[in-house]
């Protein structure tokens, strides 16, 4: 939706940015994404429509701003994933629950197989590019920003070891910054968990994503190694002094990374055993639904 709160005068370059944003915005959109303004400034780099500088992202964003403001840019396009206003589900009636229930009822679809998947993510911001994927193929996701705190590391350490007593490796999906923090992170989330569960041999920590070989392929815009990190001088022998942001990548490239990875370590003879139970039960409620008077 457009909606115009304040009246500009824009220049006809900013006019044009404008307009280059829009054009953005719909391939995105018909792809069935929204974006963050980091991932639209990253578009933009990557098209060369503008330099890659802490300053081009600021000049961006307020021209993002005052064109949502003048009406002339979707307010929904754009989203901030980290600001979000919770509030309890409501229904007009029992019978619009009982439906709600019927669509979304599910089974644990990865309680028989041999292992348990897990994607962790650097970035908050990018929890909504992860959540489809991963909500269709029944796996859990988690929004690290930067280094897990002690607490989120001890849990998921816990949930290993649970999973062990009956049998199940726990396979984490890491996709970070390829920049000297961001890639030490794998690194620490594969020591600590093993250090909270106890048992190292049920744990494994895959790096699936900001890594050279991608970098590579998709060519994503550089951004110099942050000096000031303390690892940053361990990096720049490894990898030289640039760095890449996660953002940078297209959604679906991020999509299908993990689907790749995921596909890895499914039995679908069990899975499609599970499905096959799930659609059954959500017939049931489906009847129930159906077979409902307001009384």
């Amino acid at each position: 939706m457009k909606q115009q709160f304040q009246h500009f005068n824009f220049r006809d370059k900013t006019l044009q940015i404008i307009d280059q944003a829009n054009e953005i915005i719909s391939e995105y959109t018909a792809a069935g994404y929204s974006l963050t303004l980091r991932q639209l400034y990253y578009q933009f780099v990557a098209r060369g429509l503008c330099p890659n500088s802490q300053r081009e992202y600021n000049k961006l964003g307020k021209t993002i701003s005052n064109g949502r403001l003048a009406g002339l840019i979707d307010w929904s396009a754009i989203e901030d994933r980290t600001r979000n206003l919770k509030r309890k589900n409501h229904w007009t009636s029992p019978q619009e629950i009982l439906q709600g229930c019927a669509d979304q009822f599910t089974y644990d679809l990865w309680k028989t197989q041999e292992t348990r998947v897990e994607v962790w993510i650097e970035k908050e911001a990018l929890s909504g590019v992860i959540q489809p994927i991963c909500d269709r193929l029944d796996i859990p996701y988690f929004s690290c920003r930067g280094y897990v705190s002690q607490s989120e590391a001890w849990k998921a350490g816990q949930r290993v070891a649970s999973r062990a007593q009956d049998g199940q490796e726990t396979i984490i999906l890491h996709l970070g910054d390829h920049d000297p923090s961001g890639m030490d992170m794998t690194r620490d989330n594969a020591d600590r968990v093993a250090l909270f569960s106890e048992i190292s041999e049920f744990i494994t920590v895959e790096r699936i994503a900001l890594n050279m070989d991608q970098i590579e392929q998709f060519n994503p815009p550089p951004n110099p190694s942050k000096e000031t990190d303390s690892r940053n001088d361990e990096y720049v022998k490894k990898y030289g002094n640039q760095s890449w942001e996660l953002d940078a990548l297209e959604p679906a490239v991020i999509e299908g990374l993990i689907a790749t990875h995921v596909e890895d370590y499914v039995d679908h003879f069990q899975m499609d055993e599970m499905k096959t139970k799930q659609r059954h039960a959500r017939q049931q409620l489906q009847e129930i639904a159906d077979s409902w008077s307001e009384k």
